[in-house]
C-alpha cells in the first residue's frame, strides 16, 4: 500500500501540465460503463480511413492489378479483422495482460527473430510473417506488447527503478534487444517510436534525472550514427531539408506531397479529385495518405482529422490520470503509453508528409492502408476501453456498497 501511495504522489507531481477540462473526473450518476466519445472517434476515423484508402488507392490498384477496387477489398477484410480483434481483447480482463506481460514480450521476441529467417521481403525489407493469406508485420506487434511489458515492469520494480541504476537499465536492455532485431529488418521508424515510449514511461515512473538524461543523450547519439552510416537514411535526411534541390530524385516524394497540399487550399479539390495520386505521389494510400487528404479535403479536412487524433490521444492520457486517482498504476502506464504512441506516430507521419521531418515509413493511425497497423492499433485502444470499463464498474460497485 505504501508503494502505491508513493507512486500516486509521484504521478501527481509529474502530470500537472495536462488540460484540466479534458482530464476532469466523470463520476456522474448514471454514467455509461464505457467511454462513448472515445469509441465513436475511433470508429469514425476507421470509416474515414476506408473512404480515403479507396480514393487514394484506385490508380495504384489499377496499375498493379487491373482492378481499381483491389486495395479497397483488402481493406474491408482488415476492418472485419478489427471487429474480431476488438471482441477478443474486450473479453480479457486487464489483470490477464499484467500477469502475462513477460510471456507476451518473449513471444514477440521469438517472432522478431523468426521474421529475419522466414519472413516475407517487400521492397528490400524483411518485416512480415505470412500465415496463409495473412501477413503480419511483427514490428507493429512489438510496439503494443512493449508498452504492456513496460507497464508491468514499472509496477513490479518501481522501488528498484528509483533507488538504483540496475532497475533503470533492465528495461533499457530489453528495449536494446528489440531495437537490434527491428533494425535488422530494417525499420528505424519503429525503433524511434519504441524509444520515445520507453523514455516517456520511465520519466513518468520517476526515474532519476541523471539516468534519464544519459538515456536521452545516448538515444539521440545512436540515431545520428544510424543515419550517418546508412546511405539511404542519409539521403532521406538531406532530401527533406531541401527537396527542391533534387525534385526528380531523392526529393521526389516530398515535392509531390507538397504539391498536393498546395492544390488543396482551404476546402480541397473534392473527394476523389486528387491529381497527385494518379501515379505521381508514391505510397499515396499508405505513408502519404495525409497528403491526399489535404489535396481532396483541404486545410479544413486535415484540421478535423488532426483534432480527432489529438482527441483520442488526450482521452487516453485522461484515462491514465483517472486510473492514477484510483491507484491503478498498471492501467495508468498502459493508457499513458498508448496515448504517447498514437500522438508521436501521428506527428511523425504528418511531419514527414509536410517536410518537417525525414520520412520514417510510419502509418497514420487508424487511417492508412495496412492490416498490421490497423489490427494492432485496434487491440491497443480496445484494451483502453476495457481498462475504462473496469474502472467505471468499480466506481459503480463502490457507490452501491456505500448505499446498501
Amino acid at each position: 500500500m505504501a508503494n502505491n501511495e508513493q507512486q500516486l504522489s509521484l504521478f501527481k507531481r509529474g502530470l500537472n501540465w495536462t488540460l484540466p477540462s479534458l482530464l476532469s473526473d466523470d463520476h456522474t450518476p448514471g454514467m455509461p460503463l464505457y467511454d462513448r466519445s472515445f469509441l465513436v472517434a475511433i470508429v469514425g476515423l476507421m470509416c474515414f480511413g476506408f473512404v480515403m484508402v479507396m480514393s487514394a488507392s484506385m490508380p495504384e490498384a489499377t496499375k498493379l492489378t487491373g482492378d481499381p477496387f483491389y486495395f479497397m477489398y483488402r481493406h474491408v477484410l482488415y476492418l472485419v479483422g478489427c471487429v474480431v480483434i476488438a471482441f477478443v481483447v474486450l473479453k480479457f480482463e486487464v489483470s490477464y495482460w499484467e500477469k502475462n506481460s513477460g510471456m507476451l514480450m518473449l513471444a514477440v521476441l521469438v517472432l522478431l527473430i523468426a521474421v529475419l529467417f522466414i519472413g516475407t521481403s517487400v521492397n528490400g525489407a524483411r518485416r512480415w510473417l505470412s500465415i496463409g493469406p495473412i501477413r503480419i508485420q511483427v514490428a507493429e506487434m512489438a510496439k503494443f506488447v512493449f508498452i504492456v511489458y513496460m507497464a508491468g515492469y514499472l509496477v513490479r520494480r518501481h522501488g528498484e527503478l528509483r533507488e538504483n541504476r540496475k532497475g533503470f537499465y533492465k528495461p533499457i536492455g530489453v528495449y536494446g534487444l528489440f531495437a537490434v532485431l527491428i533494425l535488422l529488418q530494417p525499420d528505424l521508424g519503429t525503433v524511434v517510436v519504441l524509444f520515445v515510449c520507453t523514455v516517456s514511461l520511465l520519466f513518468l515512473a520517476g526515474a532519476r534525472i541523471t539516468d534519464f538524461m544519459v538515456l536521452v543523450l545516448l538515444g539521440v547519439a545512436t540515431f545520428v550514427l544510424l543515419v550517418l552510416f546508412e546511405p539511404y537514411r542519409m539521403r532521406r535526411v538531406t532530401s527533406f531539408m531541401d527537396p527542391w534541390e533534387d525534385p526528380f530524385g531523392s526529393g521526389y516524394q516530398l515535392t509531390q506531397s507538397l504539391m498536393a497540399y498546395g492544390r488543396g487550399d482551404w476546402f480541397g479539390q473534392g473527394l476523389g479529385n486528387s491529381i497527385q495520386k494518379l501515379a505521381y505521389l508514391p505510397e499515396a494510400h499508405t505513408d502519404f495518405i495525409f497528403a491526399v487528404i489535404g489535396e481532396e479535403l483541404g486545410f479544413t479536412g486535415i484540421i478535423i482529422v488532426l483534432c480527432t487524433l489529438f482527441f483520442i490521444a488526450i482521452r487516453a492520457i485522461r484515462l491514465g490520470n483517472l486510473c492514477l486517482k484510483m491507484q491503478r498504476p498498471f492501467e495508468s502506464y498502459v493508457a499513458y503509453g498508448v496515448g504517447i504512441w498514437i500522438c508521436f506516430q501521428t506527428v511523425v507521419n504528418v511531419g514527414a508528409s509536410i517536410g518537417m521531418l525525414p520520412t520514417k515509413g510510419l502509418t497514420l493511425p487508424f487511417i492508412s492502408y495496412g492490416g498490421s497497423s490497423l489490427w494492432i492499433m485496434t487491440a491497443a485502444v480496445m484494451l483502453l476501453v476495457r481498462i475504462d470499463h473496469e474502472r467505471r464498474v468499480s466506481l459503480v460497485q463502490a457507490v452501491q456498497g456505500r448505499t446498501s
